[in-house]
């Protein structure tokens, strides 16, 4: 916490279920004894399972800047009601329990924890705070919206990073994409990955009006991978990409839609830019370094490891179902549970109406090379909030910020690690109504900085220090 000292009271929780078979919502409180009158949640990741920490930055927070509990926050969060094993957020061996899968799936669990964590501070300092907030990243994201629509009154300001919001939709293109990596020759192994990481940003890289490893207009990228194609289609070696490995790449990139209706009325899933996919720098997160298989390895991706726990725990509830014998465009009898799960999984609509009227303020971020959750969706929910609000009503309560370079939540070596005071920034939208002016990122690695615009703006290099943000503009 930026060298701070605090002392603090911690409480641990737990929150019995309805379901007596279905596990406790564990949860913890850090009370300061400098207390600011204020309170932060923060959400979780992957399929939660443990107690986020509770004197954590914000997501994409400056390290040189007081995390929450060191300024004097009222910190908690919750495991979402359930606890992981060995693999962390990678288990998802809860989704056999129904209040199980609805306590992390719908939110339930983040009002659970919330009214109990207000329970808790009223009982402990003899009052509530005067203003409380929520942060979170990937998963945690998906909360932050999640509280923002459903519980409107909830929470004063809301910081949703790389908002994994879709969640089911997201889950059936992991699971497409399973199906064609996992085909003979179809996988593009870590050497084609920086082949084809390496020519996107040769191509790329300067249409920002500067080279620098940083692709700001991504959207503006018009590489083909099929430049790539080895001679006659065939795997010849480090150098080029077969047909194979071509398809699997363009289906990595292009939307993935269902022939069929699912009950959130999701028809899509929009693809991953080719930059985020094939950034050999956070393999884990991308593509992984071995094809999807049966037993999933380890070595695949995230995603990939995500869609077979999926499988086994919430689609067929049998943790010896071999997942890549679902496929998403043919789900066959699973159709059905599919369209259930959806109406818990993809609850997020984007009315957020009611939080704006109740005063609430939404910083939105995502990173343009996120390698795990693609920003393209979360420039759809973007959109989605203007058609039904408008842009002058959105941007009374909400700003939303891509930041070119930057992947999933800093991890690894990304080409811009992304830093932002966005707590302050958020603290003096909401408790003296003035809204973000002219923000600025920082690269926490090597210490450039840039303009952070606002979606659909990206920074121009125009003249100047290529290391400083007042050489950019905010462009169209």
């Amino acid at each position: 916490m930026s060298g701070e000292t605090v002392e603090y009271c911690r409480v641990d929780a737990a929150l019995f279920p309805v379901d007596r078979s279905a596990p406790n919502i564990k949860l913890r409180i850090a009370m300061p004894a400098g207390w600011n009158r204020k309170a932060m949640m923060f959400g979780g990741g992957g399929y939660n399972g443990t107690i986020p920490d509770i004197a954590q930055n914000v997501p994409f927070g400056r390290p040189d800047r007081l995390a929450p509990l060191a300024r004097g926050y009222a910190t908690f969060g919750s495991d979402s009601g359930h606890q992981a094993g060995p693999t962390g957020s990678l288990d998802g061996s809860f989704g056999t329990n129904d209040e199980a899968v609805r306590n992390f799936a719908a939110g339930d669990a983040l009002r659970k924890t919330r009214d109990a964590a207000m329970f808790l501070i009223r009982h402990g300092y003899g009052a509530g705070p005067s203003r409380s907030y929520f942060a979170g990243g990937s998963t945690g994201g998906r909360e932050a919206l999640i509280v923002a629509q459903r519980w409107p009154d909830a929470f004063d300001g809301i910081i949703s990073a790389y908002p994994a919001w879709n969640n089911m939709a997201e889950i059936l293109d992991l699971g497409y994409l399973v199906q064609v990596m996992s085909r003979p020759g179809a996988f593009p192994g870590p050497e084609k990955q920086t082949l084809l990481y390496n020519s996107v940003i040769e191509k790329c890289d300067g249409r920002d009006g500067l080279e620098d490893k940083v692709i700001s207009n991504e959207a503006g990228c018009d590489f083909d991978p099929r430049a790539l194609r080895c001679p006659d289609g065939a795997d010849t070696g480090p150098t080029c990409l077969s047909d194979r490995q071509i398809a699997s790449v363009i289906a990595a990139s292009k939307p993935f839609r269902w022939p069929y209706r699912i009950a959130s009325g999701e028809k899509e899933y929009p693809g991953f830019p080719l930059l985020s996919g094939a950034d050999m720098r956070t393999p884990f997160l991308g593509f992984g370094t071995s094809a999807p298989a049966n037993p999933m390895p380890t070595t695949s991706g995230y995603g990939m490891q995500y869609w077979d726990q999926w499988v086994k725990y919430f689609l067929t509830r049998d943790p010896d179902h071999n997942s890549l014998e679902v496929d998403p465009r043919r789900p066959g009898k699973w159709l059905h549970r599919i369209s259930y799960l959806s109406t818990i999984q993809d609850r997020n609509n984007s009315n957020l109406r009611p939080f704006a009227r109740s005063g609430g303020k939404l910083l939105l971020l995502h990173g343009s090379a996120d390698e795990l959750v693609s920003h393209r969706s979360t420039n759809d929910y973007y959109q989605r909030v203007l058609d039904k609000l408008g842009y002058g009503q959105t941007r009374n309560f909400m700003r939303y910020y891509l930041v070119p370079g930057a992947n999933h939540a800093n991890f690894g070596a990304p080409a811009f690690a992304a830093n932002w005071d966005s707590l302050s920034a958020l603290e003096r939208w909401v408790e003296k109504g003035r809204p973000p002016v002219k923000p600025v990122v920082i690269d926490g690695r090597s210490g450039r900085t840039r303009p952070l615009c606002e979606y659909p703006r990206w920074p121009k290099y125009r003249s100047g220090d290529a290391d400083s943000a007042q050489s950019f503009v905010c462009s169209r």
